[in-house]
């Protein structure tokens, strides 16, 4: 069976299986699908920016400041 026939079929199965079943088969694959989703170079540098911005407007903190609070996790 090619790669294509097997992505229809779980594709058509997905539609149609009870709740329980997409769950497990989505558990399975959370990791991986969570790791597929790559941000675009566009959406990248969008981030960047605004970060840039949030920065020169003074909306960060310092080295200090996180430590201390990452003291609190």
């Amino acid at each position: 069976m090619t790669t294509l026939a097997i992505r229809k079929k779980l594709s058509d199965y997905l539609q149609i299986a009870d709740d329980k079943k997409v769950k497990a088969v989505y558990a399975l694959l959370e990791e991986e699908i969570k790791m597929s989703e790559i941000v675009s170079v566009e959406d990248y540098n969008k981030e960047i920016d605004e970060a840039l911005v949030e920065a020169d407007n003074g909306n960060y903190i310092n080295q200090a400041q996180m430590e201390k609070q990452a003291a609190r996790w």
